[in-house]
């Protein structure tokens, strides 16, 4: 077990290794071709090997990160990049170093709307000072100008800040995911049902923690502040909430810029804003369906069952329904539920569709005997390291 674990340390290095040398080939091309199709054309032969690389890891974590990391958000970045936008392209250009973690990694740098100033202060400024200002950002002491960098994105709703969380607060859900861990040795004494909600806060528990390990470093290393990538979606309150501004919100921000915004735009002059802000949702929720099934192919290597796709547009259709009721409550002044009821209701709704269609095929992928196997092997491999 030990030594399948070290070929496959090797594959993960050189899959990593075709990653890096891809994203220097990607830099390159940015600084001698023109956004637009001639870059596009330039950099699609790293998109399709990033669909393939994944193919050469056979563990659940490195596959599936990879895949996410790589296959997912790098692909869609790199086509935010061919058309000249965020978060890979700026005016003046990143850093390679800095174009290389944001490249590779789950995070999003966190903008600092700068205050307002009277026209005469604008006109008063040093010139330098304003060209400082639309610079991209390469310390935690400089500002993002958000809105001369990326228009298309809106400011975050006051109500659900993103605030950096404490480290307590990741320590806590580390201690919970090693307890989880530890109550797989008794999973045959669990009813079924409640061993698949213990698998739920696997799932969240420890992607948060690792990307937010992934986010400090690259904060660490650069000084840089992040966004963090999840912002307490147990306490949803509605659909919207849940898939807008709480969970895993790197996926949120790509696919606004990539296929929801671009969506938008083309049916806007066609059926109205309204329709067409309904369309682009389903839209996304699709985009999202099709690259789920995608890792888990990428994790099971089985035809995929198309019970993800179905997770994601009943959700899709579910949010645009609720989006709509809440409008057209909101216009005749219905009765608003508390936040305990809208919570729950919304939480139950995700549990429950999520145990009829998202995780079984987690399960057939084989989730939890392998997950827990992997567990295991890493165990064995620092024992072995330690004892050296």
């Amino acid at each position: 077990m030990v030594e399948l674990a070290q070929d496959e340390l090797k594959n993960l290095g050189k899959v990593w290794l075709s990653i890096f040398v891809s994203f220097s080939y990607s830099y390159v091309i940015g600084k001698i071709t023109q956004k637009g199709f001639t870059r596009l054309v330039a950099i699609l032969p790293v998109i399709s090997l990033f669909l393939i690389l994944p193919l050469n890891l056979t563990s659940i974590h490195f596959c599936g990160l990879t895949a996410f990391f790589i296959s997912w958000l790098a692909n869609f970045k790199l086509l935010l990049f061919a058309f000249g936008k965020p978060p890979l392209c700026f005016n003046p250009p990143i850093s390679f170093p800095l174009f290389l973690l944001v490249a590779c990694l789950p995070i999003k740098i966190q903008h600092h709307p700068p205050p307002k100033n009277s026209p005469n202060q604008e006109n008063n400024q040093n010139p330098d000072q304003k060209s400082q200002k639309n610079s991209y950002p390469h310390n935690k002491n400089s500002q993002l100008q958000q809105n001369n960098q990326n228009p298309d994105q809106k400011p975050q709703n006051k109500s659900h800040p993103s605030p950096q969380k404490s480290l307590w607060n990741y320590l806590i859900k580390f201690i919970l995911l090693s307890l989880i861990i530890k109550i797989y040795d008794y999973s045959d004494q669990i009813h079924p049902k409640i061993l698949w909600l213990i698998y739920f806060f696997h799932i969240y528990f420890a992607l948060e923690i690792v990307l937010a390990i992934l986010a400090k470093s690259a904060n660490f290393f650069l000084g840089l502040e992040l966004e963090p990538q999840f912002n307490e979606p147990l306490l949803s309150t509605s659909l919207q909430d849940f898939w807008g501004k709480r969970w895993n919100l790197m996926v949120t921000s790509i696919l606004r810029p990539t296929v929801y915004l671009p969506t938008l735009d083309l049916f806007n002059k066609i059926v109205g804003r309204k329709t067409a802000s309904l369309l682009a949702i389903i839209a996304t929720f699709i985009v999202s369906a099709i690259m789920h099934e995608l890792i888990f192919y990428y994790i099971g290597r089985e035809f995929p069952t198309f019970e993800v796709t179905w997770f994601f547009l009943l959700h899709g259709f579910c949010l645009c329904v609720e989006i709509s009721i809440k409008k057209y409550g909101r216009e005749r002044k219905w009765w608003v539920p508390p936040r305990w009821l809208s919570g729950f209701a919304t939480a139950s709704f995700v549990i429950v569709t999520g145990f009829w269609l998202f995780l079984p095929p987690l399960l057939k992928a084989g989730l939890d005997s392998r997950g827990l196997g992997e567990y295991a092997v890493a165990g064995a491999f620092v024992k072995r390291v330690l004892d050296l």
